[in-house]
């Protein structure tokens, strides 16, 4: 069992939110097991060879929260002095046969946003317990990790108008007896996480683009024709757009971008007070249309 270092902690977004929830909504504080896998990520340098390269490689390993389960009250698999009872943690783990437990998590309310003693012993006893192991998905190599993922989540320390929740991850390091901060990676793509976005590859290329000079020979004169057609009909829905905007053409858009962007805002401005006015204007002979209907009715 390796006490390799994480590079970061990835979670989707409706995982996280469905924690955030259950601490929501519960009457005091509550804690759970993590399930997920850790997933060694190839490189992305170019310019390294696979020799260069190791499975044990800390900046490759990414763990993945998938899921999580809340028991009803706290201290469901430990005791007070934070010491796991594996009978009782194992109670929760068939269940999930298709993930594995990498850790734990714990949520309270008005306390400060740093792992305790009691967690510090729990996650101590869960990542020195062989037992608990698992291996490294997408690794070469028969190396195994603990679950040594804690999340922990708290409230403010003072009542605010927004309710908030703080929340951070670590790594308990076997090594040094202490736990190590990790980055959160929140992901919305579903529990693949399609590789994090690794390697892409367009699936639809860029048109090839005409870079030959015209000419009106006689072989290309239909097709300058269709070109003038076409120019045309661009122009004509480029007046049409310039009659909405009338005294500020759609081309001055563009002046609104860069470092003269400030000269034109004025115009822009007036524009729109103009738009209001216009507005303005239609609501008002509505209103009196619709009066003048409400008395042919009546009568």
């Amino acid at each position: 069992m390796e006490d390799l270092p994480l590079q970061k902690v990835a979670i989707s977004g409706p995982t996280l939110t469905s924690m955030i929830q259950r601490f929501s909504s519960s009457l005091g504080d509550v804690d759970g097991i993590l399930f997920g896998h850790v997933t060694h990520m190839p490189s992305t340098l170019s310019d390294d060879s696979p020799q260069a390269r190791s499975d044990s490689d800390p900046s490759q390993l990414v763990a993945n929260v998938t899921s999580f389960l809340c028991p009803s009250s706290p201290l469901s698999f430990y005791d007070s002095f934070g010491r796991v009872d594996s009978s009782s943690l194992h109670r929760f783990l068939p269940s999930q046969t298709h993930h594995q437990f990498i850790g734990w998590f714990s949520a309270r309310r008005k306390t400060p946003i740093r792992p305790s003693m009691r967690e510090f012993s729990v996650s101590r006893s869960l990542s020195t317990n062989s037992q608990f192991s698992f291996p490294i998905k997408n690794s070469e190599n028969p190396i195994k990790l603990a679950p040594c993922i804690f999340l922990l989540f708290a409230t403010p320390l003072q009542d605010q108008l927004i309710h908030t929740h703080e929340y951070r991850a670590y790594q308990f390091r076997v090594s040094t007896q202490s736990f190590d901060p990790k980055s959160i990676d929140i992901v919305n793509i579903g529990p693949a996480f399609r590789g994090h976005y690794g390697s892409f590859s367009p699936n639809s290329p860029f048109p090839m683009l005409n870079c030959e000079l015209s000419c009106l020979s006689a072989m290309n004169e239909d097709k300058h024709e269709e070109n003038l057609s076409e120019n045309k009909q661009v122009s004509k829905d480029q007046r049409e757009l310039d009659m909405c905007a009338e005294d500020f053409p759609v081309s001055n858009l563009g002046q609104l971008m860069g470092s003269e962007a400030s000269n034109y805002t004025a115009g822009l401005e007036y524009l729109y007070e103009k738009m209001l006015a216009k507005i303005d204007s239609l609501a008002r002979q509505v209103e009196k249309s619709n009066a003048k209907v409400l008395e042919q009715v009546s009568i």
